[in-house]
């Protein structure tokens, strides 16, 4: 599945921009200030250059290079190759210990254009108005096993990079998109998080087994959102399906309920405008806003309910587990101030309940004003981590998600501490020893939580890239802009016309993240992904 566009799971196949911590290469410019040359004399000699080539190539190039930069392996090894020309499907007839669910309603819900489908899900009511949701994740491990070369490419990058200029997928195509992908039609085998959920939204039951699956319909996120407000009318492949438009109603209600007591609990409400380029042909448009749905919001409740049975089921088997944390944002202050200065009191103690209850009320009061509200709150309340927790110990919970039990384990074929748990589990099932040692998991919670970060980076300085392209004809334009990021190592902007993210090169005295702020764009670098802005003061 390729990632949806949260903040807490990072599960979209859309540019992600994020907040720069700063870090630039030997070929950074280091000028300050007041030797940043006069933005007359910048535009003047921009207008005498050729003009600027959006092209895809030039991207793609761009997107190897800072693969490698971060240590990020942008190709597969001969061997991995070799082992994925040699590879067939596993069978997915059920048998000892596989439960035959293929008659099921499964669909997969995505992007239009995913073929790595990880997830499937079918919902059925039961007589007392609670309802059991069934999530089927691709069983990735049977056909990737350990120490094969296709697991050693796996290990090595952590996660599938998605840049504005290709994918860099974990796993070969012809597993993630093909023989490990729960396609349309296709007969899979899966691991099944069965969860029963009361009509308030609590969780009543769960277990986890292996079992055949079959996907009867390719759904895409924008068409069933539609549909599901009323929107459109229902699209033709839920249409074609007997019992599917039905079905997924009730997923609905059931997501929506689970995200209600969520909410209730202290899970945080956000909105941030993600960025998706958009090409023609080889040249590149536009990056544009790619907004959260009811469809995309009805696969988080999921997979966020499914990933805390998971972290809990390996726990009560005396497993260790990689658990997904978010610690308490270190920068609760700023928040606290965000707050008053919107005449809204928070806590001096950072408190999930309180920030929710204050975003649920700001989203209602100011609606159009909200994104950017979220956006600032997402970077001050930092990055997850992976951590291992043993037996008998606990670790930190997710302050955004509001849950104490959580890992990550609904999407194999791009993540690798996915796969990792899918493995832990298929052992836990059939009561066979751990499959790793707890020094090797501690490792690989520490290289995953690296890799992921260096992903990221590659994802950022490529939407750069790409945004910097868009705006080389721009210089000495104005924008209206937010602050995302103020450290000592620099003070950051993001725009909305192309949606990117620029450092503040001049004037960024007193600002911190929330201000708003207007800019003037004084310089690019598609090369480096610099984009440099400058305060505009009113006179």
């Amino acid at each position: 599945m390729a990632r949806l566009a949260c903040h807490a799971l990072s599960q979209s196949p859309t540019i992600h921009v994020y907040n720069n911590d700063g870090k630039r290469n030997a070929q950074q410019r280091d000028y300050s200030d007041e030797q940043q040359p006069h933005h007359d004399i910048q535009a003047k000699l921009h207008e005498l250059s050729p003009p600027p080539q959006r092209d895809m190539n030039q991207l793609k190039t761009i997107a190897r290079r800072v693969m490698t930069e971060h240590d990020l392996l942008p190709d597969f090894s001969a061997a991995a190759i070799a082992e994925v020309n040699l590879a067939a499907a596993a069978p997915a007839a059920p048998g000892s210990g596989i439960r035959d669910l293929r008659k099921l309603l499964w669909a997969s819900i995505d992007n239009d254009n995913s073929r790595d489908l990880d997830q499937l899900s079918v919902a059925e009511a039961l007589p007392d108005g609670s309802v059991k949701i069934f999530v089927a994740v691709a069983d990735v491990d049977a056909l990737v096993k350990r120490h094969s070369a296709v697991d050693d490419h796996a290990q090595t990058n952590t996660t599938s990079v998605y840049t504005a200029a290709a994918v860099f997928p974990m796993l070969p195509e012809r597993f993630s998109t093909d023989l490990t992908s729960l396609g349309e039609h296709e007969e899979r085998l899966a691991l099944v998080i069965e969860m029963t959920i009361t009509a308030d939204g609590a969780l009543a039951h769960s277990d986890v087994y292996r079992a055949a699956v079959q996907n009867h319909a390719k759904l895409a996120y924008n068409a069933l959102a539609a549909w599901l407000d009323g929107a459109q009318p229902t699209p033709p492949k839920v249409a074609a399906v007997p019992g599917l438009d039905e079905q997924l109603r009730l997923q609905d209600r059931t997501a929506q309920a689970l995200r209600k007591l969520r909410y209730q609990h202290g899970a945080l409400s956000l909105q941030t405008a993600e960025a998706e380029a958009v090409f023609d042909g080889e040249e590149l448009t536009d990056l544009i806003p790619d907004l959260a749905n009811r469809a995309k919001e009805l696969i988080e409740d999921f997979m966020v309910a499914a990933n805390g049975v998971t972290a809990r089921y390996l726990t009560d088997k005396g497993f260790p587990t990689l658990r997904r944390v978010l610690r308490s944002p270190e920068r609760w202050g700023r928040i606290v101030a965000l707050a008053q200065d919107l005449g809204k009191k928070l806590p001096p103690e950072p408190s999930g309940k309180e920030l929710g209850q204050f975003l649920d009320e700001r989203h209602r009061e100011a609606p159009t004003e909200f994104a950017d509200l979220s956006l600032a709150v997402v970077k001050l309340l930092g990055r997850g981590e992976y951590m291992l927790e043993l037996p008998g110990q606990k670790a930190a919970g997710h302050f955004g998600l509001a849950v104490g039990d959580y890992t990550h384990s609904t999407a194999p074929n791009r993540r690798f501490p996915d796969l990792v748990t899918q493995r832990l589990l298929k052992a836990a099932i059939a009561n066979q020893p751990v499959p790793y040692s707890n020094q090797e998991l501690l490792g690989l919670a520490k290289h995953c939580t690296e890799q992921e970060a260096n992903a990221t980076k590659v994802e950022r300085q490529v939407a750069k890239s790409a945004a910097a392209q868009l705006l080389a004809s721009r210089i000495g334009e104005q924008f209206d802009g937010l602050v995302t990021g103020a450290s000592a190592k620099g003070t950051w902007v993001r725009i909305l016309h192309p949606v990117t993210e620029g450092k503040i090169v001049s004037g960024s005295q007193g600002l911190d993240v929330g201000d708003k702020v207007r800019v003037e764009l004084v310089h690019t670098n598609v090369e480096r992904g610099f984009i440099d802005f400058a305060r505009v003061v009113a006179s």
